[in-house]
């Protein structure tokens, strides 16, 4: 038996109507081998409404123009309706000014750019960058980069055989040579919720800025970004409701001011000649070249969208999902949940003994059931807890428990094939 865990989620929440909910969403109305879609991959892309794919098809039939570049109607509509988007955001996150709201292409290319323009800058040899055992590639492999560039060192943070971080080993590695930490807000792999307030807090005891890789966090739990103090959050719209292409850094304005572009072109300068180049105000030195701007009209969208449900009323339904789901898998013989957290979010991690994820993921798509199987992009993690790869159901405000309950038959189905 695994032992018990916590679902975060706030006090008190009304009960969302998931049934009026789920007709927001066409996709969810598919077939999927004469069954009807049970879709439990959300960690790695959420699903559309419909009123998200209007604004899309809205801006692209009757706004479509280039930005920032012109006086004509079509320019003016698109640039105002980018820039909303840029407020819509501010909002979400309750970040202090608009220009902390820098539009990339995702989570990766966020944390990318803090490795380029913070990171280069301002790390040097022998100084160190502290990560944790539970971070995704996408906040490993930039910062091995430039660790081997600089000569800097990787520091690591442990978790223990839930998959909690120990804060005491982290408390050891902050000194002097610190320069930077990194840390994901909700682990993808296994769906802990790290201390990331309480780590921020020893960070800054030391002067060291912290990056939170929020991938998982900002389509689950409402983020003040004020409230952590966090000096820079990154995450994706792909993730919250949103398309794929659009994703959303905040940082500290005076940071940002520091840092240098991580990117040259178009729209970052505010004079070019061949012997020197003045850079652009932020946001804008950090959006060079034509920017995702439909896409940004559309999380503008999808954030109005969750916002309209309620972060605190998302939080709760997914809790109570993952409740249940973990329940009813706990119960079942041969089957163990990887990452037993004392708090959670929506993510259930499991390995059914003698059948590999691969496997496993292949049979619950003849039942409609889709999940994620493999590492996750989460390698360290596979590695701590000694499996190769996991089978990964993630939850969205979108599911049900009747959804939790055709999981639990699939996984036994599986168990019957095997033997």
């Amino acid at each position: 038996m695994n032992a018990p865990f916590a679902a975060v989620r706030p006090e008190r929440a009304p009960a969302l109507d998931v049934e009026r909910i789920r007709a927001d969403f066409p996709i969810l109305k598919l077939k999927v081998n004469g069954k009807p879609l049970v879709f439990l991959d959300n960690a790695a892309s959420s699903q559309m409404p419909q009123p998200v794919i209007d604004r899309w098809v809205r801006y692209q039939a009757t706004q479509h123009a280039n930005i920032h570049r012109a006086v004509h109607y079509l320019s003016e509509t698109a640039t105002a309706e980018y820039e909303a988007a840029r407020r819509r955001t501010r909002v979400f996150l309750n970040a202090r000014e608009e220009r902390e709201i820098i539009f990339t292409s995702g989570t990766t290319d966020g944390i990318n750019l803090v490795m380029q323009g913070y990171g280069r800058k301002f790390v040097g040899a022998d100084d160190e960058i502290i990560l944790t055992t539970l971070e995704h590639h996408s906040n490993i492999v930039p910062w091995q980069m430039l660790a081997q560039e600089k000569g800097a060192k990787l520091r690591v943070v442990p978790v223990n055989d839930r998959g909690e971080l120990l804060l005491e080993e982290y408390r050891k590695l902050l000194g002097p040579r610190t320069r930077l930490v990194g840390v994901t807000h909700v682990s993808n792999a296994l769906g802990t919720v790290n201390p990331v307030g309480e780590m921020i807090a020893l960070a800054h005891e030391h002067g060291v800025p912290v990056l939170i890789d929020g991938a998982q966090a900002a389509p689950h739990l409402k983020v003040d970004v004020r409230e952590l103090d966090c000096d820079f959050y990154a995450f994706s719209g792909h993730k919250m409701c949103g398309p794929t292409g659009i994703g959303v850094l905040y940082g500290k304005a005076a940071l940002l001011e520091k840092m240098q572009p991580f990117k040259g072109g178009g729209d970052m300068i505010l004079s070019v000649t061949f012997e020197k180049t003045t850079y652009n105000v932020i946001p804008h030195k950090f959006e060079a070249g034509t920017p995702p701007i439909s896409q940004a009209i559309a999380l503008g969208a999808a954030i109005d969208y969750l916002s309209a449900i309620g972060m605190e009323r998302v939080c709760a339904h997914e809790g109570d999902l993952l409740d249940y789901a973990t329940d009813q898998v706990n119960r079942m013989p041969g089957v163990r949940i990887i990452g037993t957290a004392g708090k959670k979010a929506a993510v259930l991690s499991f390995a059914v003994e003698g059948v590999h994820p691969h496997d496993v993921g292949t049979l619950l798509n003849e039942e409609g059931v889709a999940i994620r199987t493999g590492h996750h992009c989460a390698q360290p993690v596979m590695q701590r807890f000694k499996v190769p790869a996991t089978s990964r159901a993630s939850f969205a405000f979108y599911n049900t428990m009747d959804e939790v309950d055709a999981l639990v038959a699939a996984i036994r189905k599986v168990q019957k094939i095997f033997g």
